[in-house]
């Protein structure tokens, strides 16, 4: 079983960064494939990075060349870097972890906001 628990997002003004973390309380395996998901009100949770056990990453096309997203197993960590925000990036993000291409792990969620 594993548990995540993101932090790190916040308020900023559009064209600052943000660098949520996501921490898991179980074992990271190399081989789990992470993502980081978003929603915003109104809409449907979408893909907005993920990053496989072969360290291929995955973007959405509305945030290529500004996220970044990262791992650190032997902390059991994911960060999503987040640079020239924009007020359309404002949204709840989660982390996701799938292990052996069938088991979902989510977590709670991190409020971004990015003012204009």
């Amino acid at each position: 079983q594993v548990q995540l628990v993101e932090s790190g997002g916040g308020l900023v003004q559009a064209g600052g960064s943000l660098r949520p973390s996501c921490a898991a309380s179980g074992t990271i395996f190399s081989s789990d494939t992470v993502s980081w998901y978003r929603q915003a009100p109104g809409k449907q949770r979408e893909l907005v990075a993920r990053m496989d056990g072969w360290s291929s990453t995955k973007y959405a096309e509305s945030v290529k060349g500004r996220f970044t997203i990262s791992r650190d197993n032997a902390k059991y960590t994911v960060y999503l870097q987040m640079n020239s925000l924009k007020p359309e990036d404002t949204a709840v993000y989660y982390c996701n972890l799938l292990r052996w291409s069938t088991v979902n792990y989510w977590g709670q969620g991190t409020q971004v906001t990015v003012s204009s």
